[in-house]
C-alpha cells in the first residue's frame, strides 16, 4: 500500500456564530490544504497509469472541482444560524457565499472536504488523511482510520 499526496492553497473567509473570540467577526484565511490518497499501484505495462496509486492529475480535477472552485474567495458562515441573514445580505451585494449546514471551523470544514473527496474517487483507491492549514501555524487533521 502507498499513500500519495498533493498540496493545494486556496483563499476563503468566515464567520463564526456565538463564537467567544476574535472569530466572530468575518476574516480570511489563506487555507493550505493537503490531500493523501492511499493505494497499490497499478502494475500493468499497457495501462497508461501503470506504477501509479492515482494520477496527481486526477486528484487535482477532484479537489479543483469540489473544493477550490466553489470556496476559494468566498465567504463560509452557518445557513442554519441567523448570519443566514448576513449572508443574503453580502449576496445581494455581489459577494459569493457558502451556506454550510454547519459551524465553519477548520475541523467541521475536513469533514466536508472528507466526504466531498470520497465521493468522487475511484473505487481502486481511498481518501487516507487531510490535514488543513488555517494559518501558518494552527491546522486541523482528519484520518481515515479514525471515521467509524
Amino acid at each position: 500500500m502507498i499513500r500519495i499526496t498533493k498540496i493545494f492553497t486556496f483563499e476563503t473567509a468566515h464567520v463564526l456564530y456565538n463564537y467567544d473570540g476574535k472569530c466572530k467577526n468575518m476574516h480570511g484565511h489563506s487555507y493550505k490544504l493537503f490531500v493523501t490518497i492511499k493505494g497499490t499501484p497499478i502494475n500493468d505495462l499497457d495501462h497508461p497509469k501503470n506504477g501509479m496509486v492515482v494520477d496527481f492529475g486526477d486528484i487535482k480535477k477532484i479537489v479543483k472541482s469540489e473544493i477550490l472552485n466553489v470556496w476559494d474567495h468566498a465567504v463560509m458562515l452557518n445557513g442554519t444560524s441567523p448570519h443566514k441573514q448576513l449572508g443574503e445580505d453580502l449576496e445581494n451585494q455581489g459577494h459569493k457565499v457558502i451556506y454550510c449546514d454547519y459551524q465553519p471551523t477548520c475541523e467541521n470544514m475536513l469533514y466536508d472536504i472528507a466526504a466531498k473527496i470520497k465521493k468522487q474517487l475511484p473505487d481502486t483507491v481511498s481518501l487516507a488523511y487531510l490535514k488543513l492549514h488555517e494559518t501558518e501555524n494552527s491546522y486541523g487533521e482528519w484520518f481515515a482510520e479514525d471515521q467509524d
